[in-house]
């Protein structure tokens, strides 16, 4: 999910194409979006949370955080030019299927980020029980293997804004840590998640809920109400209607 410095106010609206209220189990959530500017290598998680959430979230509440913003303040962001793929790379990126929705290991720079994460040995166990099965006709093989870590790099695409449609982005370090402190941070009063969501899908990379907060959190989040694009909305609210 990328962010652009496109005005910062938070009205409680909903993303174009995107709609604000959420049923499930019976219960209605509101899942409101908040604006930022662009987070850059040189801010701080505190600050942005702080500047940006602090003051919009009430007891009860959970606030989420895309894990890209998380990765970017943790140093986890690398430019292209930073990155020489080995052959390996170059090679097992030309079998992974690219989505208008990511890039995800479909170009050399991830997928050799992807090795250095995640291992050789795991990538290619990945790749060859992933070909195997997708004969037969399952996916999924592929990240189910890899992992959370190969899931969660972030490669540029047509809609990455600057600086970041030149870079990749790795999953966030230790992110059940940084939701306990992000939770701490805002005095405890809401339940705090770093999430990877897109259109296709989503996970809980770490949060401050318990396996079935997680899991009914997936189901709020999964139509991706921060959107796709450029919404400049890196983090947002989960509040019961």
């Amino acid at each position: 999910m990328t962010q652009e410095n496109a005005g910062t106010e938070n009205d409680g609206r909903a993303n174009d194409g995107k709609t604000l209220e959420t049923s499930v189990d019976g219960k209605k959530y509101a899942r409101i979006p908040l604006r930022t500017r662009v987070v850059m290598p040189e801010d701080d998680i505190d600050q942005i949370v702080t500047e940006y959430a602090t003051d919009a979230v009430q007891p009860g509440d959970l606030l989420f955080v895309t894990e890209k913003i998380v990765a970017i303040t943790q140093g986890r962001s690398y430019r292209l030019d930073e990155i020489q793929p080995r052959k390996l790379a170059l090679f097992l990126s030309k079998y992974v299927t690219r989505t208008p929705y990511g890039i995800g290991l479909g170009m050399p720079e991830t997928m050799e980020m992807a090795l250095r994460e995640c291992g050789t040995p795991r990538i290619l166990l990945a790749a060859a029980v992933a070909a195997v099965t997708k004969a037969f006709g399952r996916k999924g093989d592929f990240y189910r293997i890899a992992g959370d870590k190969a899931r969660a790099i972030d490669g540029p695409t047509s809609h990455t804004i600057p600086p970041f449609n030149e870079a990749v982005v790795l999953g966030p370090k230790n992110p059940r840590q940084v939701a306990s402190h992000l939770k701490a941070l805002i005095g405890g009063k809401a339940d705090v998640a770093v999430v990877d969501i897109n259109d296709l899908g989503g996970n809980i990379l770490g949060s401050t809920l318990d396996k079935a907060g997680e899991l009914r959190l997936v189901r709020i989040l999964k139509d991706n109400p921060l959107g796709q694009g450029r919404e400049s909305t890196p983090m947002g609210i989960i509040r019961t209607v």
